[in-house]
């Protein structure tokens, strides 16, 4: 078995590829199995997808159940896996770095930290603010028998707030605060993006989204990551929501030619 340490330096190499890292985020361990059988290099966890598989939407996990739930994922294959820890769970940078001790802890190769504070009133830490959290979970990141790839997120577009200067100058303190990789979900605008990408020295990951560019366009303007979100969990509701209608108001079961597929998925993946 590779070393945390191991898992992170080959992650953090994924992102030197001649093509970008395509990152799907599992939602449970069978979905993370299905993925590695897929042949994808790495995986990511998704706080929105693990939460629904709870019951409950966004935001509502603790961190105790986000790492078990990491870590769980972890153990399931042989693949680097780095985690969406949401705003680290915490506001205090000291309490941000306390979160990357546990997160090496569960085995990760890499997390993301981002600066919504959870507050739809007040919804973006100052920027001062942030930067300190994000330089007080890189110091973690990097320490001696520690080594986690720090992606930094500015969530301005998620939450109201599309000023693509401000996004910019969020990232660039980041970088200079010590991430490894950076994040500004919500951008669809190629060209938006590629000011991103030229405005920084780290690798870029981008979250795809309905209308946003291809991965061969990402590709082309330098972008060193794609990663889904919740996409993919919520794909997978949304078909058992239409197969579960079906079946109640129309009696049919069309969505067995789904299942079929599904089974023939699975038996590969959990052989």
């Amino acid at each position: 078995m590779a070393t945390q340490i191991q898992q992170a330096e080959r992650f953090l190499a994924l992102h030197r590829g001649p093509d970008p890292l395509l990152l799907p985020n599992p939602w449970d361990l069978g979905s993370a199995k299905l993925f590695a059988s897929l042949g994808f290099a790495a995986l990511a966890t998704t706080s929105s997808g693990f939460a629904a598989t709870l019951g409950r939407l966004d935001g509502k996990v603790t961190r105790d159940e986000a790492l078990a739930h990491a870590a769980a994922i972890v153990r399931a294959t042989d693949l680097p896996v780095s985690a969406d820890l949401e705003n680290g769970f915490a506001d205090s940078p000291a309490d941000v770095a306390e979160t990357m001790v546990l997160a090496a802890g569960a085995g990760l190769a890499g997390c993301s930290v981002e600066d919504f504070t959870g507050r739809e009133d007040d919804p973006i830490y100052p920027a001062p603010l942030a930067a300190e959290r994000i330089a007080a979970a890189a110091e973690i990141a990097a320490s001696g028998p520690i080594r986690l790839v720090l992606t930094a997120r500015a969530e301005n577009y998620l939450h109201g707030r599309p000023d693509l200067a401000g996004t910019i100058a969020r990232l660039q303190a980041y970088q200079e605060a010590g991430a490894d990789v950076l994040y500004a979900p919500g951008l669809t605008s190629l060209a938006d993006i590629r000011q991103v990408v030229t405005s920084v020295d780290r690798p870029v990951n981008v979250l795809a989204l309905p209308g946003g560019p291809e991965v061969s366009e990402l590709a082309a303007a330098g972008v060193r990551r794609v990663s889904v979100g919740g996409g993919l969990a919520f794909a997978a509701l949304g078909a058992v929501a239409a197969a579960a209608r079906e079946l109640r108001e129309r009696g049919t079961y069309g969505f067995m030619e789904h299942a079929a597929a599904g089974r023939t998925a699975a038996q590969a993946a959990f052989s």
